[in-house]
Parts: structure tokens; C-alpha cells; sequence
């Protein structure tokens, strides 16, 4: 077996040098697990497998833990395995046990002084067990809920330097859950926070970001990992839909999900051709 899981702190900082960014890929089982992994090596490049709070809500983190890993260990390209929004210590903790090599901390709801605590309390233990810790600052809100906050240049700067991140997410224009690439981001606060921060930069609701605008954030160094999920779910939902529409004899799921594979694999190439 090749050791190819990756801690998100080597992979970016690799990025940036090279003016590319890693996509952050939402992971809700294990067929996404399988198309994204073959995309990334086709493409080689390397890539973040996340599981957010909806993912774990339906598969407990020790199994993902063995999922990612299993996966990461048989490619040919870094895998990182990535907990997306962490918000309890404990999570963190369970995460790390299960192998996690990175996991984030989303302090962003609390007072800046709390955000900081918080951070660098996870950024110890997790850098003891030789994990990546990913911070967020600033309000990145959903589609049909909370609304955005922009991140500070001040206060990014202030919670980079105070709490060692290898990572830090912003909110400048980007939105959660948007169904349509029309998200206008505010380039040249995103330059701001560049310049006073030496960690890279990850931008949540990367669906909602136009191609275009991704690429040339990558490829000016100035954002380094884009997560991506919803893009990628519509991907998903609109291949199931037809499967089912042209085969209304079709019940194995088995069957079912592998006509995903393909579909799924061929929309993740096109992101991680895009970024690099």
C-alpha cells in the first residue's frame, strides 16, 4: 500500500507555489469517495475528501475515518481526509482517532476573542498528533438561511498569527448551498487578507463561484483550496433521476449507483482541471 494520505498543510502550501488550488470535495458516501479519487487521478493532482456535519449526522466519524483512509491509502495522488466544520471539541478529538490528518474548526459564529481560543486550543492538540487544522473567519451564511459577514483583513490577520492555522476560510462574497455559479467575490478583500496572512486561503460555497473566478484566484496564489458540494450533488440527484426515469424496473441500488460513477467522476475532473 502507498501512503498517500496527505495533511492539508503540505498540499496547499504546494499549491500555492504552483499558482493551483485543491478542491475540498464533499463526501456523503461511498460512491462519491470512489469517483473522486479516480477523477484526482486522472487529473493527477491531489484532493480533499470532507465530511461535514450531514455526512456525519448519517455515517458516524470512525467509520468515515476507516472509509477515507482505506481509499486515500490505495491512490496514486495525496488524499487529504478532512473534517469540514468542526464546531465541539470533541468531534475534533474523535476525529483525529479516527485518523482524520485534518480536521477544521468553525469558530466563526463567536466573538473574536472566543474564535482564537477555541482555534489555537485545536490547532495544540491537533498538531501534537501531526493533524492539519483548518480556521474560518468572518460569516460565509447559506442560501436560504444566515446571511454573510465579510472577514475582516484586521482580525484574519490577528487570528493566523495568534493561533498557527495552516489554513484559513474567509468570507468575501461566497454563499453555502448556492444551486447557481453567480456568486460575486470580492477580489480585492480577498488580496487584503493575502497580504496580511501567511497561511493559505479556502473558500467555502465554491459551487456558487463561477469557473472563471476560481480559476484566476488559484491561479494568482491568492486562494489555495475551494470546497465544493453542491455542484457536484446536482451532478448526483440529476443522473439518479434519469437512471430511474429510463429503467422503471430498476430497484438494486447497487445497479442503480454505479451509472453515477461515470457521470460523477467526469464533473469532478472538470473542477480539478479547472483549479490547476
Amino acid at each position: 500500500i502507498q501512503m498517500t494520505i496527505a495533511s492539508l498543510a503540505t498540499i496547499l502550501n504546494q499549491a500555492r507555489q504552483n499558482n493551483q488550488a485543491i478542491a475540498g470535495l464533499v463526501v456523503l458516501g461511498w460512491e462519491d469517495i470512489t469517483a473522486f479519487i479516480a477523477a484526482a487521478e486522472a487529473e493527477n493532482m491531489p484532493v480533499i475528501l470532507q465530511a461535514g456535519p450531514g455526512c456525519r449526522a448519517h455515517t458516524p466519524i470512525p467509520v468515515l475515518g476507516a472509509m477515507f483512509r482505506y481509499a486515500a491509502e490505495r491512490a496514486s495522488v495525496p488524499i487529504v481526509c478532512h473534517l469540514d466544520h468542526g464546531y465541539e471539541i470533541q468531534e475534533i478529538e474523535e476525529a483525529i482517532q479516527s485518523g482524520f490528518s485534518s480536521v477544521m474548526i468553525d469558530g466563526s459564529k463567536k466573538p473574536l476573542s472566543q474564535n482564537i481560543e477555541i482555534t489555537g486550543h485545536v490547532v495544540s492538540i491537533a498538531h501534537r498528533a501531526g493533524v492539519s487544522v483548518e480556521g474560518e473567519i468572518g460569516i460565509v451564511g447559506y442560501t436560504d438561511g444566515l446571511s454573510s459577514q465579510g472577514t475582516e483583513p484586521d482580525e484574519a490577520a490577528r487570528l493566523a498569527r495568534e493561533t498557527g492555522v495552516d489554513a484559513l476560510a474567509i468570507s468575501a462574497g461566497n454563499t453555502h448551498l448556492q444551486t447557481q455559479a453567480s456568486a460575486i467575490i470580492d477580489e480585492v478583500l480577498v488580496e487584503k487578507i493575502a497580504q496580511r496572512i501567511e497561511c493559505p486561503i479556502v473558500l467555502h460555497g465554491g459551487s456558487g463561484i463561477p469557473h472563471s473566478v476560481r480559476r484566476r484566484l488559484a491561479r494568482k496564489g491568492l486562494v489555495s483550496k475551494f470546497n465544493i458540494g453542491t455542484e457536484l450533488r446536482q451532478v448526483f440527484g440529476s443522473t439518479l433521476r434519469k437512471t430511474l426515469d429510463e429503467d422503471p424496473n430498476i430497484f438494486d441500488r447497487l445497479t442503480i449507483l454505479k451509472t453515477l460513477q461515470d457521470p460523477l467522476c467526469d464533473a469532478t475532473r472538470h473542477i480539478i482541471a479547472n483549479l490547476k
